[in-house]
C-alpha cells in the first residue's frame, strides 16, 4: 500500500499548532488546495464528523471523515467518504503533532496509506499528496502560528 508522507518542524508550540490543526472542519484556514472547508455533519470534537472542501484548482470538491482525534497525543486520523477526484481508495490519512523539547517548537508530521486506481497511478499520487498536500498543509500552519518567513 502506498504512503505518501511530509514533515516539518514549525516555531511554535506543539499547542499552538494543535489547536489550529485540530479545528478539523477549517482545514482552508492554512491549506493552500482547499477553497472552501465547512462540516456538513457532526462537529469538531466528534469522530464520525464529516467535512466537505472545495479544491482551489477547480477540481471539486470531496468528502472527509474523522475517524479519531486524539488531543494527549494531539494526532488525528481521517479519510475520504464517498468519491474523490484522485483516483484514491482505502484513503487513512493521519496529522500528528509533536512537541521539539530542545527548541519548544513543534514536529508535525502527515501522512495517508491508501490504494490507487490504476495502481501505477501511485507514484503519481504519492507526490501529489505529500507535497502538493501535506506539504503545502505544514508550510500553511507554519505561516498562521509563527508568522511569515523572513
Amino acid at each position: 500500500m502506498p504512503r505518501a508522507y511530509s514533515s516539518g518542524v514549525i516555531e511554535a508550540s506543539a499547542d499552538q499548532v494543535w489547536s489550529v490543526v485540530r479545528e478539523f472542519g477549517r482545514v482552508d484556514n492554512f491549506l493552500p488546495p482547499v477553497k472552501r472547508s465547512e462540516l456538513i455533519d457532526g462537529n469538531d470534537q466528534q469522530v464520525g464528523a464529516i467535512r466537505r472542501l472545495t479544491l482551489a484548482d477547480g477540481g471539486g470538491t470531496l468528502d472527509e471523515r474523522l475517524l479519531d482525534i486524539d488531543d494527549r497525543d494531539r494526532q488525528l486520523s481521517y479519510e475520504f467518504a464517498g468519491e474523490n477526484p484522485f483516483g484514491a481508495r482505502d484513503y487513512r490519512a493521519t496529522v500528528r503533532v509533536s512537541p521539539v523539547t530542545d527548541s519548544k517548537g513543534a514536529f508535525v508530521e502527515w501522512w495517508a496509506d491508501f490504494q490507487a486506481d490504476p495502481a501505477a497511478a501511485a507514484d503519481e499520487l504519492v507526490g501529489v499528496f505529500a507535497d502538493g498536500v501535506f506539504g503545502a498543509g505544514i508550510a500553511g500552519l507554519r505561516e498562521i502560528v509563527a508568522g511569515p518567513a523572513e
